[in-house]
């Protein structure tokens, strides 16, 4: 009896390669200019709180300064809280990776973390030169109070760091019996930043990144 012959089901053919590039390259510029067009409406937002000292502006106002449409601005924002909240979740970020290239100078993981919460208490205190940093000094603290989970996605790559930090320390044998990375990690960064946007809060003689510092490492650190 003749045995039949095996048939095998074609499967589609591959779109050409080169529409497969065609595609790629005009989705590759549709990305790049609409990343174009959120810098430039982050940019001018940054550029009017810069004149203003305050988030107190409006979203027309942006728009006007970004020479941009309106409907372009709510293609990429449902509106003016996440405009600010994009802007502070980028200095944040940017926040995060200055102190790690500054904890990487440091051979000893204790100084890795000193240098850290001692640069973070500056850099989050009011300018006392009178410069204002409304989106720190007013729209984080509102972020915290009405937005918490937001709050902890922005400061997200901050806590990365401090962890990465104390299970250095926790490696070293230096981490406090009992504590855990994560947990000591969110809470003297929550230390150092909330001590600092308060500063000058206490009267005639606000805290010191020493002092900060001296704090936090009494009461992570083994005796």
């Amino acid at each position: 009896m003749a045995q039949k012959a095996d048939h095998q089901v074609s499967s589609p053919s591959e779109e050409p390669a080169w529409k497969q590039r065609a595609v790629e390259r005009s989705t590759q510029a549709a990305k790049r200019r609409a990343e174009q067009r959120v810098e430039r409406f982050l940019d001018a937002a940054q550029a009017i709180m810069a004149e203003k000292g305050t988030t107190d502006f409006t979203v027309q106002e942006v728009v006007d300064r970004s020479k941009q449409s309106l409907r372009s601005f709510y293609q990429h924002f449902d509106g003016k809280h996440e405009l600010l909240l994009a802007l502070f979740e980028d200095a944040m970020g940017k926040s995060a990776d200055e102190l790690r290239a500054l904890a990487a100078e440091q051979a000893d993981p204790l100084d890795r973390l000193r240098v850290v919460v001692q640069e973070l208490f500056e850099s989050s205190r009011p300018d006392l030169s009178g410069k204002q940093r409304p989106l720190f000094t007013d729209f984080a603290m509102r972020l915290l109070v009405s937005h918490p989970a937001e709050m902890r996605v922005a400061n997200a790559p901050l806590l990365t760091l401090f962890t990465e930090l104390m299970t250095e320390l926790e490696d070293a044998d230096l981490l406090r019996s009992g504590f855990k990375a994560k947990r000591v990690a969110a809470l003297t960064m929550q230390t150092v930043m909330f001590n600092a946007q308060s500063s000058g809060q206490e009267g005639a003689h606000p805290f010191t990144a020493e002092e900060i510092w001296d704090y936090c490492a009494n009461g992570i650190t083994r005796d």
